[in-house]
């Protein structure tokens, strides 16, 4: 018994429908005005965060903010120095750990680990450009006793990924800001 092979007619009809059906395809995305995201473009040079700046998200912020070609300075940076275009200002920068749900016998089987960061924009000559704004993200954890260390390992990995999920909004809003 043979096996049934395509003929070369046949497969070339296949890469040309896939090749048209892909063309289709950017052509839809092209005309309903869809683009990749592009790095961000600040309206602005420099930026001094303040407040409570050696937290978790501040250091990543800090970190985020110097990739995209951003001159940042701390409080470690005499002002007089290196003068800011813009100074954020970190207010709140908290984690939460709430028991959400227990057994009968009052153990807890699942935790809601929250993340609140709130921080303000305002220019070297404090112009307001961005009000206190406060970013709250939460993730569900289910938890065993019978799994405590897995349980802390993936607890903490939840709050490195809502770290970088701050970071990324704070620094698109950040270059939502067109004008100083």
């Amino acid at each position: 018994m043979q096996a049934h092979r395509p003929s070369t007619n046949t497969a070339t009809r296949r890469r040309a429908l896939q090749q048209l059906a892909a063309g289709v395809a950017l052509i839809g995305l092209a005309g309903c005005g869809y683009k990749l995201r592009q790095a961000p473009k600040f309206a602005f040079d420099s930026v001094r965060i303040a407040g409570n700046e050696s937290t978790p998200v501040s250091r990543e912020l800090r970190s985020a903010l110097l990739a995209n070609g951003l001159q940042v300075l701390t409080t470690a940076t005499p002002a007089a120095s290196a003068p800011a275009q813009v100074v954020l200002t970190v207010v709140t920068d908290q984690r939460e750990r709430v028991a959400v749900g227990q057994t009968a016998a009052g153990q807890v089987r699942e935790l809601q680990l929250r993340t609140r960061f709130t921080f303000r924009l305002r220019t070297a000559a404090d112009k307001e450009l961005i009000e206190d704004t406060e970013l709250l993200l939460e993730r569900d954890l289910s938890f065993s006793e019978t799994a405590v260390l897995s349980k802390d390992a993936e607890e903490a990995l939840l709050y490195r990924d809502m770290a970088t999920d701050l970071v990324q909004q704070v620094v698109r809003r950040l270059a939502a800001v067109k004008s100083l």
